[in-house]
């Protein structure tokens, strides 16, 4: 029995899932394609790199944004959307004219600088809560290693270093709280290539739990997350969506939740492992590789993919030179070379390298390189995704702007729309991106 006094929004709510704590579940019937849940960002902050080309306030795309007038690395749309970031970019503005080009804390020590000045500013529950208050976030303080522990206390350490002013401090037990809570219940804003747009909070967003089978998607306008059905869902059926890429195979997927989220999943995918065979798929050959052979292909395509990871992690590859570039794209052909002996293109692994070598291709504008990449992955794509996938939508889309760009309208035409018919059902019919991608056909 649904308890009286369970929080709840027009067709969900909050209640206790068994072996999961805390859950979303649906109270009515929703059709794919609905919208469940729209959240507005109890707190978002802006990635360095795309300073100029969205707003730091509502981080909408648009050509002649107005600088902050003393920083003058902060841009907004007009008047009203920097009057109301305010509360926000002060934290950040004088800091920036202080410390130059040594200004640097990370997005997440950003994030929770903007968290503390909410909590101060907005100690009633906000917008954002409905459901769930930041407060209430799990931490996992008990399960982090040393490791961990180390990290946070250096995101506390830059904390205090770039944010003298405008902030009261609690103390240091409770930062360490505070920072545990945002790494387990962050959110990454991404426009429609995926690209990385952000870091938010969005706290009723962040009651649903995981599922590598999930029934609803999150995706982003500006600011507000919305939660929509990619199946149909039946009343007292518990909300799932995914807190991680669903691509690779059951033990990889489990290995990420563990060390990012701290527990391990339970789902129809994960118990049966029936996608893993086609995720893992073999060279077929008249004198197959040996079981040690593949077993040792697997743990150095695990190795390469976390060194990738790292250096993501720590904006390494952003950072990088045309040279390092053309190296790394080397890394990946020698890497997709090896691997190729043992497994056939459509291995997620083989998958995983083609994305970072296409990835710089489009960096270094060659054009033909990237689609080259983009044909051979989009078809494993779309077999090793579920329905509805943002990843096999934005390849579709990435292909449809190479085939215009390299004047196939054709193939491109075709890809957008495989595009649109995607997003339409995970973004909304009426979201910003898909009239964009149509003013594009239209535009060629």
């Amino acid at each position: 029995m649904r308890s009286e006094a369970a929080p709840q929004l027009d067709g969900l709510e909050r209640f206790a899932s068994a072996g999961k704590g805390r859950g979303l579940r649906a109270r009515r019937r929703f059709a794919v394609g609905e919208l469940l849940l729209s959240c507005p960002a109890y707190a978002a902050v802006l990635t360095v790199s795309e300073r100029g080309s969205h707003c730091d306030g509502c981080f909408a795309r648009k050509e002649g944004l107005s600088k902050c007038g003393r920083c003058k690395q902060a841009f907004y749309c007009n008047v009203e959307c920097q009057k109301e970031d305010w509360p926000m970019h002060k934290l950040e503005c004088a800091s920036m004219c202080t410390f130059g080009q040594n200004w640097h804390p990370s997005e997440t020590v950003r994030l929770t600088a903007r968290i503390l000045a909410k909590q101060k500013t907005h100690p009633e529950r906000t917008q954002s809560e409905k459901l769930l208050a930041v407060r209430e976030f799990e931490s996992h303080l008990d399960k982090l290693d040393n490791e961990k522990r180390e990290l946070i206390q250096n995101d506390i350490a830059a904390l205090h270093h770039f944010y003298s002013k405008h902030l009261d401090y609690p103390d240091n037990a409770a930062l360490v709280v505070l920072f545990a809570q945002v790494n387990c219940n962050g959110f990454t804003i991404e426009d429609e290539e995926l690209s990385h747009l952000g870091s938010a909070i969005f706290p009723d967003v962040a009651l649903m739990n995981h599922s590598c089978c999930p029934n609803v998607i999150v995706t982003y306008k500006g600011t507000l997350a919305e939660v929509r059905a990619v199946r149909e869902i039946e009343p007292g059926e518990e909300i799932f969506s995914s807190y991680i890429d669903l691509l690779y195979p059951t033990e990889d997927r489990n290995d990420r939740l563990r060390d990012s989220y701290f527990f391990s999943c339970d789902c129809r995918e994960c118990t049966t492992k029936e996608k893993d065979k086609e995720k893992l798929e073999i060279c077929k050959l008249n004198d197959p590789p040996s079981a040690e052979t593949v077993k040792d292909m697997i743990k150095y395509a695990r190795n390469v993919i976390e060194e990738f990871r790292r250096a993501k992690h720590y904006k390494y590859i952003l950072c990088l030179t045309l040279t390092p570039l053309v190296e790394l794209l080397e890394i990946c052909e020698l890497s997709l070379d090896k691997m190729g002996a043992v497994f056939e293109d459509s291995n997620v692994y083989m998958l995983h390298m083609m994305y970072q070598a296409m990835g710089v291709c489009l960096y270094v504008q060659d054009w033909e390189g990237a689609l080259c990449y983009g044909q051979k992955i989009i078809r494993p794509y779309s077999k090793h995704y579920p329905s509805y996938s943002l990843n096999v939508a934005s390849m579709w889309l990435k292909l449809g702007r190479l085939y215009m760009t390299l004047k196939n309208r054709t193939a491109g035409v075709k890809a957008l729309k495989r595009a649109i018919a995607i997003m339409e059902v995970a973004h909304g019919k009426d979201h910003p991106y898909i009239s964009e991608i149509k003013k594009e056909l239209e535009h060629h």
